[in-house]
């Protein structure tokens, strides 16, 4: 009896061991949804930051005037849910043919703007069988002025503007494929929204945009290759985070193409006084040999 009595007892220790192991909290490993966060609230609190530079507001000149005729244009402003109800905005060019392919578009500091959804309509009529979603992150809010354009970027909830972008994923619907492209703010957020879609993101593309420098969170929740196009003189995003990224990429097993160029901050915008035309065509040529190797229908 003195026997059963030590063997029971140690099969309960056994069994208490085992139990208390698994509902302890995994510390190393934390819930997708909270590292992504982290990750998110990091990434928008570092570009931000450049807000307090003013050398970054003087880099930043009033948008120029561009001839978009909206009667003439593909695309429509949509809406769709979010979690908890409330509703998001997005610039919507559906495609030539049925597809399951989209492009999500990400808007720079200032907004979804007249420029950002002339842009859709390029990358609309370059891509057959493919629709455009120039998502909203702003919440309806166009920046007229540098100080306008840092109070709403800096406003930016990160849970808000990721729920946005689940939002735009699940309009799109089930079974659908999806790459990205976004500038500057947009463009650190289109790498967001890559650790979102997972294995849906096939393709993404980042301008000048801050980087994810977790090879942690990279290796866990980015599945799609990235291009990063970035600008030698970039006073921001230079050559030190750039570096610093591929390193990231690298030790996250990850697929990562660099290529920089001999321009400024905010180059390929031609609606900003530092657009360079010819280092402008040659990322978008860049970007769309990009999308035609890991995204567009073969």
């Amino acid at each position: 009896m003195k026997k059963l009595g030590i063997i029971f007892s140690l099969t309960l220790i056994s069994i208490t061991l085992t139990i208390s192991a698994f509902m302890r909290p995994n510390i190393a490993t934390p819930p997708k949804e909270s590292r992504l966060c982290h990750s998110a609230d990091i990434q928008q609190s570092a570009f931000t930051a450049f807000t307090n530079d003013s050398d970054f507001l003087k880099a930043h000149e009033l948008p120029r005037a561009i001839s978009f005729d909206k009667k003439k244009a593909k695309g429509k402003m949509i809406s769709f849910k979010t979690l908890g109800g409330k509703k998001a905005n997005a610039y919507y060019i559906k495609g030539d043919r049925k597809s399951n392919k989209y492009l999500l578009v990400f808007h720079e500091w200032w907004g979804l703007n007249e420029h950002i959804m002339q842009e859709s309509e390029l990358w609309a009529e370059k891509m057959e069988g493919v629709h455009v979603l120039a998502i909203d992150l702003y919440d309806g809010k166009v920046a007229e002025t540098r100080e306008k354009a840092g109070e709403y970027m800096k406003g930016v909830d990160t849970k808000r503007a990721r729920n946005i972008i689940k939002g735009a994923i699940n309009y799109c619907g089930r079974d659908k494929e999806f790459a990205s492209i976004g500038w500057c703010f947009g463009g650190g957020w289109s790498l967001q929204s890559a650790l979102i879609a997972e294995e849906d993101m096939r393709a993404c593309i980042i301008y000048y945009g801050m980087p994810v420098t977790d090879s942690n969170i990279l290796k866990r929740d980015l599945k799609a290759p990235v291009l990063g196009i970035f600008a030698e003189k970039d006073k921001w995003i230079d050559e030190k985070v750039v570096k610093e990224f591929e390193q990231s990429m690298t030790e996250a097993g990850k697929t990562l193409k660099v290529v920089t160029y001999d321009a400024d901050h905010a180059f390929a915008n031609p609606s900003s006084p530092r657009y360079n035309k010819e280092a402008a065509e040659a990322a978008q040529k860049e970007s769309a040999r990009f999308l035609k190797q890991y995204f567009l229908p073969k």
